[in-house]
């Protein structure tokens, strides 16, 4: 265990945050004249500051405690809000595993926090021996673990991330944007033993909830405090509120769309070995497939004209696409014009 007081910014423990009206008075019944809202109009209040009613929705289905929840408009918030909190500008510094997410190295840069990025070895896996002179650093406080991870589709070796969590004296972030597509279990069941553990999921990927940008950031009550503090008052609409709140009342539609895209991505990863061009198919946990082709500028482009569109990844992953897997009907398109190109 680590002392999380130590690990925040000083400025950040000491500030006083921003109260709102409906954070300093809870209730649905009265006269509201105290948020300078329009009396008129159906959706003229501000919204639930703390989605008391999504998070005890959410917390069933997770089964973990409200102090250990919070919400934000997508996991990007999250990730926002973890280096304000820990990382002061200029000075410290943060480690993530190439290729990754980009939005760590944008939000990094944006928060002037110098980020480290150790490439991941043979089957895109976390060479342990390349991290342990950053866990004794001093100025190392962030460590980002995306898995399963974007753009490769692989799930990271829980031993690793229990090493690194174990000897690590800062935070560490795991990304589980696509566990819903893996057999792997969360972290989130990990959370008592490592008070340094931050897990971030997102109703974005499996949930079919992207337009909504609700995201959840599950961690110690001490660290969850500190998200509310800092975050902006009202960072999660009504509308989206209820839509996601809507989504979690039929639990039986989202395991059946699910299955039938992990179906698909097997289905998939089998049909495009065959094709001429492609040289491999990596293995996914996750709602996508990082292919590797003879010429991804050129694939890519060819895909394009035929109206279909995948992700040139070529850039972080030589000569890749990543391919999202999509409808039955919307993958049968994508292998015809790849046949059709093959063909040309």
């Amino acid at each position: 265990m680590i002392d999380i007081e130590k690990q925040i910014r000083t400025n950040i423990k000491n500030m006083k945050p921003y109260s709102s009206a409906r954070k300093e008075f809870i209730g649905n019944n009265g006269v509201f004249l105290d948020a300078n809202e329009n009396p008129f109009g159906e959706n003229n209040r501000y919204p639930d500051p703390y989605q008391n009613k999504l998070k005890q929705a959410i917390l069933k289905l997770k089964k973990v405690a409200v102090e250990n929840l919070f919400l934000g408009n997508g996991s990007d918030e999250a990730i926002d809000l973890v280096f304000r909190i820990f990382c002061e500008p200029k000075q410290h510094k943060a480690l993530q595993f190439n290729p990754t997410y980009g939005m760590y190295e944008v939000l990094a840069a944006i928060n002037d926090i110098e980020l480290v990025s150790l490439d991941l070895i043979d089957d895109f896996q976390i060479d342990i021996e390349k991290v342990k002179p950053f866990l004794k650093e001093k100025n190392v406080k962030l460590i980002f673990i995306c898995t399963p991870n974007n753009p490769t589709g692989n799930t990271i070796f829980k031993k690793d991330i229990e090493f690194i969590l174990q000897n690590f004296n800062g935070i560490v972030i795991i990304d589980e944007a696509y566990i819903d597509f893996s057999t792997s279990k969360s972290f989130i069941e990990d959370l008592e033993s490592y008070n340094n553990l931050i897990v971030l999921q997102t109703f974005s990927k499996a949930w079919g909830m992207a337009s909504a940008r609700v995201g959840m950031a599950f961690s110690n009550a001490s660290i969850i405090n500190y998200f509310n503090k800092v975050k902006s008052p009202y960072n999660i609409s009504k509308f989206n509120q209820e839509a996601v709140l809507d989504k979690l009342k039929d639990y039986q539609l989202f395991q059946k769309e699910k299955n039938e895209i992990i179906e698909e991505r097997k289905k998939m990863a089998m049909d495009l070995l065959p094709i001429s061009f492609v040289k491999k198919v990596y293995p996914s946990d996750a709602n996508f497939l990082l292919v590797e082709v003879i010429d991804a500028n050129k694939i890519y482009q060819q895909l394009v004209a035929a109206k279909v569109i995948v992700r040139n990844r070529t850039s972080v992953v030589k000569n890749c696409i990543r391919i999202t897997i999509g409808t039955k009907k919307e993958n049968q398109q994508l292998l015809i014009a790849l046949k059709t190109i093959s063909n040309d």
